[in-house]
């Protein structure tokens, strides 16, 4: 059978995620791994102390568990080994992740309350508040953080105080941030935290991390509702055999993830990456403004991960054509996902630079629709 050769990178990932790797990311994954081999395993130990380390600097209060899988797969083994029977969750939503939990909660009959803000709004604070204090069943509250349906920004921070202030349980999914956007968990006040591989860390998909609160982990032993995605499990092997997984790891994927790792180490920390991952969203938009694209949210919203636009009025205009005429050029974007607008988004993760955002602007202007 006649295989087709595929160059390296013959386009970018302007997307969210899976996202454009290294090359050195990537050749890692020539090489294979036994799961119960102590070389692996140490990986393993090392990957979950290093991402403590990035998350908090109460590295004592807290601990790292690797699941298998994307990053709802991770989210799934939160809500569904961290709300106790009879437990009650409110979920801040303001697009499609923040439904997805709640639709992850709902369908494992977890009794679910939702605070839908609509998609280009910010959580509403007060009506938290008032909410805490009115219905003292709710024992968690969840809210994403980076919103990828359109590139909101949530304030964890706030929403963090309000919630301690009534001694809920506080997760965030940090999927789309953590590695890219400097936080200390401790100082948000976070008891669960969730990450994947394959964003600003820069690895390849294949499984999800969940950075927890000690002292919140041991009160969860008996509560999962799946046998796979149980978190105070897997945490348990994990922390009786080293980097020991209970069934099947991805090792290629750990692996490359690890080189990844050491890359961001490289670059000086999520401090440099957050600062690289600004600098061209910067560049993206005051160049797409300069060329009459209109962004979706206001700047105060805006994070620097991905960047939703509205679309072109012109009837030239159509995404699949837009599309094509990128990814051909070497560029391939998103479409858009709010869900009663016409808009297409734009990530800037990855192993993308500032120059490449300037070659993306070029080959936008020299486009036929405008």
């Amino acid at each position: 059978m006649d295989i087709k050769y595929i160059p390296d990178n013959p386009y970018l990932l302007l997307t969210p995620g899976p996202l454009s790797t290294t090359k050195t990311v990537k050749a890692v994954m020539l090489r294979d791994w036994c799961t119960w081999d102590d070389d692996y395993k140490t990986l393993v130990k090392n990957l979950r102390a290093k991402l403590l380390e990035l998350a908090t600097k109460k590295t004592q209060e807290y601990t790292t568990v690797l699941m298998q899988g994307s990053g709802t797969f991770s989210v799934e083994s939160i809500i569904g080994s961290v709300i106790p029977p009879g437990g009650k969750l409110l979920v801040l939503a303001n697009g499609a992740y923040g439904d997805r939990i709640a639709l992850t909660s709902k369908t494992l009959k977890i009794n679910t309350v939702v605070h839908d803000s609509g998609e280009l709004a910010r959580p509403d604070l007060e009506k938290l508040e008032s909410t805490l204090k009115e219905d003292t069943d709710i024992t968690h509250v969840a809210v994403v953080h980076g919103e990828t349906t359109t590139g909101m920004l949530n304030p964890i921070d706030t929403i963090g105080e309000i919630v301690k202030k009534y001694g809920k349980i506080y997760f965030t999914d940090t999927i789309s941030t953590f590695g890219g956007i400097p936080m200390d968990i401790s100082e948000l006040n976070i008891d669960f935290c969730v990450g994947s591989a394959n964003k600003c860390i820069q690895g390849v998909p294949g499984f999800g991390f969940i950075i927890a609160r000690k002292e919140e982990m041991k009160k969860i032993k008996g509560y999962a509702r799946s046998l796979s995605l149980d978190l105070y499990d897997q945490w348990q092997v994990m922390e009786a055999d080293g980097g020991k997984w209970r069934y099947t790891s991805p090792t290629h994927v750990v692996r490359a993830f690890y080189q990844a790792m050491l890359e961001l180490e490289e670059e000086g920390g999520i401090e440099k990456r957050h600062e690289r991952y600004s600098t061209s969203q910067r560049i993206l938009v005051e160049g797409m403004r300069r060329l009459g694209f209109k962004t979706l949210l206001p700047d105060e919203f805006q994070s620097p991960i991905i960047t939703s636009f509205y679309s072109p009025e012109s009837k030239k205009y159509n995404f699949k054509d837009f599309y094509n005429k990128l990814k051909a050029k070497g560029f391939v974007i998103y479409p858009g996902k709010v869900t009663k607008l016409d808009t297409f988004r734009i990530g800037n993760i990855g192993d993308i630079y500032p120059e490449d955002i300037q070659r993306l602007l070029k080959v936008i202007e020299g486009s036929v629709f405008w």
